[in-house]
């Protein structure tokens, strides 16, 4: 069931499972009902949980169910307004200058068309607002910003506009579906958290991984697919410094399969583990037990 119609909006619980399904998501309830909920409120949706569990993810793949354009603004320290919102295009600016500067025109006249759209560089809260078609809206890291931006950015959500001195305000043309993902990181203000549907997204069961893993290597085996779900699981228990994602479980069944492995022997964990462990102090830690984790896939 593709949702060919660009502005069409699922009308239940279980058309999201199944929209998202087809673009290779696999939504449990709790995920599927706050996608729909946020769609349906016209509230952003807040996705909390650790690194690797597929909340961005989630943002890109509800994008392609929908037709909607993914406008993704990845947050980091020191962001601010301009590499969020617009910039003037400087360069262009300057050339236009010195082609008019031989020109009999006032300052006046110069600075109306110095100050225009063609000279604006949107950035992705921008692009968001002026897209004609509602777009997809992903804020990524969130806690990695500072706080200031995040105080700029509850602005930018309560209104879906901003001024731009220069040109005046700009309205949203159509509000877009917002997610904004967090790997607490830092605390993210009460304020935000208001204005958000929240949703906390721990890795998924192994029943749902399983899933996963057969959706998106659809060659493996569905034993192999259980024995790979099973030692990562396993490894998630233990005190890692980065625990593996289900990126990182996808690639590793890939991999098992380029290697034709029917099963998961010590000797083909040990030759594949840095798939799944990318730390070095981890890899020490993971090594003395690699036995218990190939019992663990086989049993």
């Amino acid at each position: 069931m593709k949702m060919e119609n660009r502005a069409c909006e699922p009308g239940r619980v279980e058309e999201i499972k199944e929209i998202m399904k087809l673009s290779g998501y696999i939504c449990d309830d709790a995920i599927a009902t706050a996608i729909f909920l946020s769609v349906k409120l016209g509230k952003p949706l807040l996705i909390e949980g650790p690194a690797g569990v597929g909340k961005t993810d989630l943002a890109k793949a509800y994008s392609l169910a929908v037709g909607a354009p993914l406008i993704r603004l990845q947050c980091y320290e020191g962001l601010d307004e301009a590499k969020a919102l617009y910039e003037w295009n400087y360069k262009k600016q300057l050339l236009k200058i010195q082609a008019d500067r031989h020109e009999e025109r006032t300052w006046d006249d110069i600075e109306d068309d110095l100050f225009s759209e063609d000279f604006l560089l949107p950035r992705p809260l921008l692009k968001a607002i002026t897209s004609p078609e509602r777009a997809v809206l992903l804020i990524d890291e969130v806690d990695k910003s500072d706080v200031e931006f995040e105080a700029f950015l509850l602005e930018v959500l309560s209104d879906f506009q901003v001024s731009i001195p220069e040109l005046g305000t700009i309205k949203a043309r159509a509000i877009p579906y917002v997610f904004i993902t967090s790997n607490r990181t830092r605390d993210i203000s009460e304020a935000l958290r208001r204005r958000c549907l929240y949703l906390y997204m721990e890795f998924p069961s192994a029943e749902r991984e399983i899933e996963i893993v057969r959706l998106k290597v659809p060659e493996i085996r569905e034993e192999l697919a259980s024995s790979v779900v099973a030692a990562v699981r396993y490894l998630r228990t233990m005190d890692l410094r980065k625990a593996p994602s289900i990126s990182e479980t996808i690639d590793w069944a890939r991999a098992l399969c380029v290697l034709g492995c029917e099963v998961i022997s010590e000797e083909v964990l040990e030759n594949t583990l840095s798939l799944l462990i990318k730390e070095q102090k981890d890899l020490a830690r993971v090594e003395p037990v690699l036995k218990i984790i190939t019992r663990r896939a086989s049993s």
